[in-house]
């Protein structure tokens, strides 16, 4: 097998993985030994091992010796400090995005994605709006440009979409979130930085407390 074939099983097995966790299909608290992981993704155990590595240093599992691979559990004190640095990071990398004046088609993903959000909520498909939402905010982030802040961010927006989608059916459904979207990005198109800031730094404290309160009351960490 050529460097380049391995790198490339390795990213697939990856990216599977990943999704599997994102997902809840490899919920909270799953444990397996890595052979059994293997045959589940019908990989071989090299590239499946190596992918593993990398989600245990992106914080989704932690690889236990002779005892396999535990899926990280959602504890509340974990999501609160991801929720604090979003809540710092965010709102300032939107104020920016705002502040470059980018035009109606570089800000159409946005569109969109909040236009998904809004169609999922009327059709109350709660799986098709958390995947909008999560779109609306990578999109964002890519726009902004900063390739080690996305980097950074992005690997606690995959530990905080765990969350969101194992508290998802817990809580009201996510009307307000989905109108915040919908105000944001209108100040980001008028180029309102100080607004954006404003809106978005309200929204991520309202959905910490929203997504915290859940977890704390039901005590999620042992799912």
């Amino acid at each position: 097998m050529t460097k380049a074939a391995k790198v490339t099983r390795v990213d697939d097995a990856y990216e599977r993985l990943r999704e599997e966790i994102l997902e809840s299909r490899m919920p909270p608290g799953f444990q397996a030994p890595e052979p059994e992981i293997a045959e589940r993704m019908g990989m071989s155990r090299t590239p499946v091992h190596e992918a593993l590595i990398r989600l245990e240093g992106d914080g989704l599992v932690a690889l236990v010796p002779r005892r396999g691979v535990k899926v990280l559990p959602l504890a509340p004190e974990d999501m609160r400090e991801i929720y604090e640095i979003l809540t710092a990071l965010e709102p300032e990398a939107a104020a920016s995005v705002a502040e470059a004046r980018f035009d109606a088609e570089q800000l159409a993903p946005l569109h969109q994605a909040t236009d998904d959000m809004e169609r999922a909520l009327a059709e109350s498909d709660l799986d098709a709006w958390a995947a909008a939402d999560d779109r609306f905010h990578r999109r964002l982030l890519n726009l902004h440009g900063n390739g080690r802040l996305t980097g950074f961010v992005q690997t606690l927006f995959d530990q905080a979409h765990r969350a969101r989608m194992a508290t998802l059916r817990l809580r009201d459904l996510p009307v307000k979130s989905t109108e915040e979207h919908r105000v944001i990005l209108r100040c980001i198109a008028d180029g309102d930085a100080e607004e954006t800031r404003s809106i978005f730094r309200t929204h991520r404290r309202r959905a910490a407390k929203e997504l915290l309160g859940v977890l704390e009351r039901t005590r999620l960490t042992h799912l």
